[in-house]
């Protein structure tokens, strides 16, 4: 299976330019100064949506275009983040859009589709509904993450992170089907090959630590459930276990509690309103789970990087931080 490449990534690039955010990557002295390396956050809560996956959407839905494939119409799967974002690159492009999501879906994240004018399905059986709206209004189906162009628009984060931090030393990435980890890693091991790519997943969400395990994109046996909602992907995708399998150095499983307990730092940290599913890195860092100073240094100077996944957050989630706060 061919990988996504860098001119892949720098083909992405190009036709995003105009349509995305290219976010900040920001300094923060505080986590620099308590896990003690220079830290810095990729802050893609600030992005069209509320999380990367308009990049991927964006990239799939031009590349198709370009390719004289432009379908007449989308549908797709997922929890919230995806559903938004292809609601948003539809909407943006004269394209009907027709979400499945889960019944339990987010609130904040359903509204956010139905303000960018897409239909939703509410089903226990997201994949297998999807597919039954594509073929019934013939329209296309978009893979939330296993699609190399979904892949190579991810990978735009990367690229943005070694371009802003050419120094960067290890970039943590929160992972659910796998799609951002296999852009990152694609972009990062192309331009700063010593550099440590890990992805984070919770340890009740591990669909890609199942496939590693399983040596195929096996659905999981239990449904996954996590505070991380964003990172809740049933399975992972071949393309993106194949780009973990070639490209990423580690897979680090996190449990509620610590995800919980970083949430609530990584908002007073970065004063940024972003969503649990971007606490994991800083969840897998004050875990002990993952050694900030062995990178392509070793020697704890090169930047570490916390990417922040989504801002999607609805606000009665964030009375679950109550007690944690209380704590601290």
């Amino acid at each position: 299976m061919r990988l996504v490449s860098i001119d892949d990534i720098a083909a992405a690039a190009a036709r995003l330019n105009g349509r995305i955010v290219p976010t900040p990557l920001l300094p923060s002295s505080r986590l620099s100064q308590t896990l003690g390396v220079p830290v810095a956050v990729k802050a893609e809560n600030l992005q069209h949506a509320g999380s990367f996956k308009v990049r991927g959407v964006f990239n799939a839905l031009l590349a198709r275009q370009s390719r004289g494939e432009l379908p007449k119409g989308v549908a797709t799967f997922s929890a919230g983040n995806h559903a938004a974002a292809t609601a948003f690159g539809g909407s943006a492009l004269g394209l009907p859009v027709v979400v499945c999501m889960p019944p339990n879906a987010v609130v904040t994240k359903v509204e956010s589709v139905r303000r960018y004018g897409g239909e939703i399905v509410f089903t226990d059986d997201l994949f297998g509904t999807c597919q039954e709206v594509a073929r019934e209004r013939g329209y296309a189906l978009l893979h939330p993450f296993d699609d190399p162009d979904i892949i190579a628009g991810q990978g735009t984060v990367g690229a943005e992170i070694i371009r802003d931090a050419p120094d960067a030393d290890l970039v943590l990435v929160p992972v659910g089907g796998g799609g951002l980890i296999s852009g990152v890693a694609a972009a990062v091991k192309g331009l700063r090959p010593g550099a440590r790519v890990i992805g984070v997943e919770p340890v009740t969400s591990n669909a890609m630590t199942y496939a590693l395990r399983m040596d195929a994109p096996a659905p999981l046996p239990s449904r996954p459930v996590s505070i991380a909602d964003g990172l809740t992907a049933p399975f992972a995708g071949e393309h993106t276990l194949a780009h973990v399998r070639a490209l990423v150095d580690e897979i680090i499983e996190i449990p509620e509690d610590a995800i919980l307990r970083a949430w609530w730092e990584l908002l007073d940290a970065s004063k940024l309103l972003v969503e649990p599913s971007a606490a994991v890195g800083l969840a897998a860092l004050r875990s002990g789970l993952v050694d900030p100073t062995a990178g392509a240094t070793g020697t704890g100077t090169g930047t570490t990087v916390l990417v922040l996944s989504g801002g999607n957050v609805a606000p009665a989630g964030l009375a679950r931080l109550d007690k944690v706060a209380e704590a601290v």
